[in-house]
Parts: C-alpha cells; sequence; structure tokens
C-alpha cells in the first residue's frame, strides 16, 4: 500500500479520497475502505532505511541484475527542508545530492546514496562500491569519481573499473580512449535518472531530510518493479 502511493504521486489525504472512489482497487489489498490518511504516514515511518536498501536490492534482483553497474549523481528538488537539519549541517540547500548503482544493461537501480552537504564523489563512490561489491563485475563512472584508491579496491574484489581519468596528461588521455567503447554504455545511469524524475517527480514531498531519504528509496523500489514488469 505505501509503494502504491509512491505510484500514485498524491498527497495523504488525496490517496485516501482517491481509495474510496475505487473499490477495485481496495478488493485488490482486501479492504472495505481506505486506511485513514495517518495511517500511510505512520507506516512509511515505520519502515527504516535498512528495510528499505534491503526491498531495493530484491527489487533490482527482479528487474535483472547483471552485475555491469554504473554510478552517477543527481539532484532532486526538496518542497520544503527540515530547519533543524539544515541548522545542524550548516549548509543552505534547495536540493539532495543522490547517488544511484544501476545496472546498464536492465536499468535496475541496487543502492542509492544521498547527500545534502559537498561531499567528494569519489568518497561517495567509494561508500556504494564496498556495499555491493560482491554483486559487481564492471562499475563504471566519469572522471568525478577518478580516484586510484577507488580503482584499486575493485580490482581486489575482482570488478573491472571503467572510471575515466581526469585528462591531465597525454597518458590519462590515452587510458580514457581505449576505454570509450565499454565505457559508451554509462549513459544508461543517466536514462535511470530521466525515468525517476519522469514518473515520479523530481520533488519530495517529505518534509523531514531522513523522510525524503526513505521516499526517494521508495521511488526507486517502484522504478525497479516497473522495470521488472516491462
Amino acid at each position: 500500500m505505501i509503494l502504491y502511493r509512491v505510484e500514485l504521486e498524491k498527497s495523504l489525504r488525496e490517496t485516501e479520497d482517491y481509495l474510496n472512489e475505487m473499490p477495485g482497487v481496495l478488493a485488490v489489498f482486501d479492504l472495505d475502505d481506505a486506511p485513514h490518511y495517518s495511517s500511510f504516514c505512520r507506516w512509511e515511518n515505520e519502515y527504516r532505511m535498512p528495510e528499505l536498501r534491503r526491498l531495493l536490492r530484491t527489487s533490482a534482483e527482479q528487474a535483472g541484475w547483471s552485475g555491469e553497474a554504473a554510478i552517477d549523481a543527481s539532484g532532486f528538488q526538496r518542497d520544503q527542508t527540515s530547519y533543524h537539519y539544515r541548522d545542524r549541517a550548516n549548509y543552505s540547500f534547495h536540493s539532495m545530492k543522490t547517488t544511484i548503482l544501476i545496472d546498464v544493461n536492465s536499468l535496475a537501480i541496487k543502492d542509492v546514496h544521498f547527500t545534502t552537504q559537498k561531499a567528494w564523489d569519489g568518497h561517495i563512490g567509494m561508500q556504494v562500491f564496498r556495499r555491493n561489491a560482491e554483486d559487481l563485475r564492471v562499475l563504471s563512472a566519469d572522471a568525478n569519481y577518478s580516484w586510484s584508491d577507488l580503482r584499486e579496491e575493485c580490482r581486489s574484489n575482482s570488478t573491472r573499473p571503467l572510471i575515466k581519468h581526469r585528462e591531465q596528461t597525454p597518458l590519462q588521455k590515452a587510458h580514457n580512449a581505449r576505454m570509450n567503447e565499454d565505457y559508451n554504455q554509462r549513459w544508461m545511469s543517466e536514462t535511470g535518472f530521466s525515468q525517476l524524475k519522469e514518473d515520479d517527480g523530481e520533488k519530495l514531498r517529505s518534509r523531514s531530510w531522513h523522510g525524503q531519504f526513505r521516499e526517494l528509496t521508495r521511488k526507486c523500489i517502484i522504478h525497479n518493479l516497473t522495470q521488472a514488469a516491462s
């Protein structure tokens, strides 16, 4: 029911009203009446990030995880910002930087990382890789993730790093040219972001920062289930 609300892209009250007008949908959930809108809020708060991450990984397997993945980042607009978090982070922001690990063949999203601060992509890439190392055969990333430690971490876990070098020397340009043919599929990560924003909307409704993290993770789960059904 929580994931269905994400698919509807409606507010809590709008979801309750919509379900009350759709007895066929209620029957699927074995319900006579729509849950009160406050119940949706309570249910969403009960599912913490560890549970949502497990659901995300499971849905990625259902969508077809090949092990050839790309890592990329984008921003999602925040309708409302938690003042407490903004004050604690000492950072003024209007968007949440979201990093996804996405299969370049199936567009299944295996992992997500969120931050509202100015974190370096290389460090984020290392965190995401370590959480998923056993499920990766190839990791593609642009030059923002260029870090020798990340490449070595990939190789030590039998993962091929297709991570672009910053082209500061002729040798680095040559390295990039050699990997171009295999690297080209990395653009699929941008397709994944485009689908997330087109299908589920770019703006986030939750008011708290942790609520917005969970909201976007639910969007990724819905994305995977849609890919699995297509």
